[in-house]
């Protein structure tokens, strides 16, 4: 016996989720059940008129029936698509999960695939109705604004998409109209209706500021039409206001395009000229450490150089007993060019006067000499150098400990050991210690003081500044017989 289910077919989960519960209590089997909407009826003059379907009251099934909870929210998805046989499929699913209840997980399923194929065509309908959605301003009451605007989806998304406008423009009143029902927000309640709307005719003056603001946006040189076609399918353009400028944009692009060429700068960024003159400069002083740094200042052995604003090379004189390896510059260094200068070069500067130590008689360089960042907004965000572009960058600090001779060697953090040492774990080994790396020098291991600056417990960061500067008065100890500490 066929049983015959009439739903809205609007959206409402709730109407087909009281129907497939009774049928699935009652047993029916998904191919005894014909699902309809009202649109869909309309028996011949000569064929009876089928009755909906009603739960079986007789039905007392020894436990009741469960489903995965990411099967409700499929269904919830299903549900608002346009295709009638949606319902079919569903109940199908759910009939198949009470014997597999891992039924959604088998892709290549063709029950499972076209739910979620449905599932992203209505996902992708609520995506394009928040970004085509166009509100025209109307006569309002009191001192809040009132909005206008006609969408035309291909599912029925109303309601599910509505509360995203709510928190978006909760400031003003508005009403978006659709074939397929209708939301409404007056600053206190949002209402929902399912029932088609007409189309309204309005104009304001924000249709000109959308065409403005589509011919600025649109680059030419970037012109890809499919893909734009995609992203902005033509059934939308009929109601959007810019969208009339779009054919005559495309057509113009390849002239556009030639004339920006021709008028492109003839001359390079500002970066790459000023690296060139770093090039050609002759270097400031004399000895090998003055050629190092004028070599070093075109360095192009890894790709840290291509962002960076300039090399940051050691500074310190030649003959120094003690030489202090840190990590990188920071944002800092990397515009004035010099080593520790930034908000760590502070701490690190209380660190040497404590200890009784003359900056200017060290050597202070770094492991990398160029500034490794991640962009955020205006901000350039320290990012940690990998082991590669440390082992490139090792061949200038062993020229600068060729140069330098130095007696002591301060290692700043694990990025320092690792790129004196070559030894990624060494850290961990060594920090707190010192130990004699050959018979004349004597290497001492010690955090970064950016280390501090990063340490939310004012304790903890007293604790490891204490440590830090007693590492610090142990390399001016080692010091004070040659007249440096």
């Amino acid at each position: 016996m066929m049983h015959t289910v009439i739903l809205e077919g609007r959206g409402d989960a709730g109407e087909w989720r009281e129907a497939a519960r009774a049928l699935l209590l009652g047993g029916i089997e998904p191919r005894l059940v014909d699902w309809q909407v009202p649109r869909d009826l309309g028996p011949g003059l000569f064929e009876p008129q089928q009755e909906p379907f009603k739960a079986l009251p007789e039905a007392s099934p020894s436990r009741q029936p469960t489903v995965p909870r990411a099967f409700l929210t499929l269904a919830e998805s299903v549900l608002c698509h346009s295709d009638p046989g949606r319902f079919a499929l569903l109940y199908r699913l759910l009939w198949r999960l009470q014997q597999n209840r891992d039924l959604l997980s088998i892709k290549a399923d063709g029950d499972v695939a076209e739910a979620f194929a449905m599932e992203k065509s209505v996902r992708r309908d609520s995506h394009k109705m928040k970004a085509f959605v166009r509100f025209k301003e109307i006569e309002g009451e009191g001192s809040r604004r009132r909005f206008v605007a006609w969408f035309e989806p291909d599912h029925h998304i109303v309601a599910r998409t509505a509360p995203f406008f709510q928190r978006r423009f909760n400031d003003m009143d508005w009403l978006i109209l659709t074939p397929k029902g209708s939301a409404a927000w007056d600053g206190r309640q949002l209402q929902v209706s399912l029932e088609p709307a007409g189309k309204p005719d309005i104009m304001d003056a924000t249709d000109d500021l959308w065409r403005t603001y589509f011919t600025h946006i649109f680059n030419p040189a970037r012109l890809k039409v499919r893909a734009m076609q995609s992203e902005m399918p033509k059934k939308y353009w009929k109601n959007l206001p810019e969208a009339e400028l779009i054919p005559g944009l495309i057509a113009s692009a390849e002239t556009r395009v030639r004339s920006m060429l021709k008028e492109a700068a003839s001359q390079p960024p500002v970066r790459h000229e000023r690296r060139q003159a770093i090039a050609f400069e002759a270097p400031e002083g004399e000895g090998a450490l003055s050629s190092l740094a004028h070599e070093a200042s075109a360095c192009t052995r890894c790709p840290l150089h291509a962002h960076a604003t300039q090399t940051v090379f050691g500074e310190g004189k030649e003959e120094a007993e003690i030489m202090f390896i840190g990590e990188q510059p920071g944002d800092r260094e990397d515009i004035a060019g010099r080593p520790f200068v930034g908000p760590a070069g502070q701490i690190f500067d209380r660190a040497l006067m404590q200890a009784g130590i003359d900056r200017s008689r060290a050597y202070v360089t770094n492991a990398v000499k160029h500034f490794k960042y991640e962009p955020r907004g205006k901000r350039r965000i320290h990012k940690r150098p990998d082991s590669g572009e440390i082992a490139h960058c090792r061949w200038w600090l062993q020229k600068e400990l060729e140069v330098v001779r130095p007696k002591v060697i301060v290692a700043l953090g694990a990025t320092a050991v690792e790129g004196l040492l070559g030894d990624r774990t060494a850290y961990q080994k060594l920090k707190g210690q010192a130990i004699a790396l050959n018979e004349e020098t004597v290497l001492i291991v010690t955090i970064h003081p950016s280390y501090l600056l990063r340490l939310p417990d004012e304790a903890a960061r007293a604790r490891e500044a204490e440590g830090f500067e007693a590492m610090v008065r142990l390399a001016g100890d080692r010091l004070a017989g040659v007249g440096l500490g």
